[in-house]
């Protein structure tokens, strides 16, 4: 993995949000052909964010065959979270 943040990645109040969720450990996914991130157990009502934040590399792709995982936070994903 990249220490860099991915080039002209953005985010919103709303990913922030969820990417502090995700680094506080209150985040997981439901695998199977379209995973399903759960905040506090759970579903994630705007899947869309979910998918943008593991499509733009900030927040590490989960397993398909596992039935339920940890989110977990990229270099990248930490890094933004410690800029203003």
């Amino acid at each position: 993995m990249t220490d860099m943040m991915p080039v002209g990645v953005t985010v919103s109040g709303r990913e922030r949000a969820l990417l502090r969720a995700v680094a506080a450990g209150r985040c997981q996914f439901r695998g199977g052909c379209e995973p399903v991130l759960l905040v506090d157990g759970l579903a994630c009502a705007d899947w869309s964010v979910a998918r943008r934040l593991v499509e733009s590399g900030l927040v590490e792709p989960p397993d398909p065959r596992v039935p339920l995982a940890p989110a977990v936070l990229t270099e990248p994903g930490s890094a933004l979270l410690t800029t203003v």
